[in-house]
């Protein structure tokens, strides 16, 4: 995880802004910084997003390809998740760094769509036993400026709301054998309902009180965090503690609160910005190195 050294002094500023409910960018406690959130940025996916969190750049890619179901979930599609952890985003993911936070990030990531409910995976079913959609989504951290695991949340649940997949036919001949056949219509396609994918909420414990969405330097400050998978509608999924530091039960239930809470105010803030992109199409304007 990318971190920067801060001397006592500087330490002590920011812990004491956060009791009286001031950060050092003016925020209070339970807010988020402005996201920027683009979808359909790289042309040869079926789903992309890219999402800037203050000074954190994630771009998320998912592609559907047709595979075999597992042999416990025979009517099921499923997805793969890849992290990939540019050296660029911060020294310190050279070498086995990058690799260790990209796995970590990964297997976060199973745990939050572990859940029956987040995506309707028998959806993605083609021929039980024989034929499915696999989803694979590919992350890239691009720059870390803290507060990594809600914005590559945000970034996939993104993604996943632009992803298309193209509807299939099976023809069958006399013989009973199977063809199958894709839809070339761009419109002819399966979209994947994202109402239920949980977004992650990250609370980190400074002093006596927590914050969402912490910068690089808050993180510096803090010994313990609460990374907590929520709904829209304002359900938990999952929840992680991070950190060296130790939480007692009371602050447990107080972070668990305010997630819900923060978390489906993200939702609604989310759902809202796409369906805009969605609106707009491809008359919208297209920012960034993307564009």
């Amino acid at each position: 995880m990318a971190s920067v050294v801060l001397s006592e002094a500087e330490k002590l500023y920011i812990v004491h802004g956060v009791q009286e409910d001031l950060r050092v960018d003016g925020r209070g406690c339970e807010d988020y910084r402005c996201a920027e959130v683009e979808t359909d940025v790289v042309s040869n996916t079926s789903g992309s997003a890219r999402v800037k969190l203050g000074h954190t750049d994630i771009l998320v890619g998912v592609k559907a390809e047709m595979g075999t179901p597992k042999l416990e979930k025979p009517d099921e599609g499923y997805l793969e998740f890849f992290v990939d952890c540019s050296a660029n985003a911060t020294p310190e993911f050279e070498g086995r760094g990058g690799e260790e936070l990209g796995t970590e990030i990964a297997n976060t990531l199973y745990r939050v769509f572990s859940s029956e409910s987040s995506v309707d995976l028998k959806s993605l079913c083609i021929n039980p036993r024989e034929h499915c959609w696999v989803i694979y989504v590919d992350v890239l951290l691009l720059e870390c400026g803290g507060n990594l695991f809600d914005a590559i949340s945000i970034a996939v649940k993104a993604a996943l709301f632009n992803t298309r997949i193209p509807k299939v036919h099976i023809l069958e001949d006399e013989e009973g054998s199977k063809e199958i056949e894709l839809s070339d219509d761009p419109y002819d396609c399966i979209r994947l309902n994202v109402d239920d994918v949980p977004c992650i909420v990250t609370l980190s414990k400074i002093g006596y009180r927590h914050v969402v969405d912490a910068t690089l330097q808050e993180e510096a400050c803090s010994l313990a965090s609460l990374l907590i998978s929520v709904t829209s509608k304002g359900a938990l999924t999952s929840m992680k503690k991070m950190g060296k530091g130790s939480l007692d039960p009371e602050s447990i239930f107080e972070m668990m609160e305010t997630g819900q809470r923060v978390g489906k105010s993200l939702h609604i803030a989310l759902q809202k910005i796409l369906d805009e992109e969605e609106r707009l199409g491809t008359s919208r304007q297209k920012v960034g190195f993307l564009g």
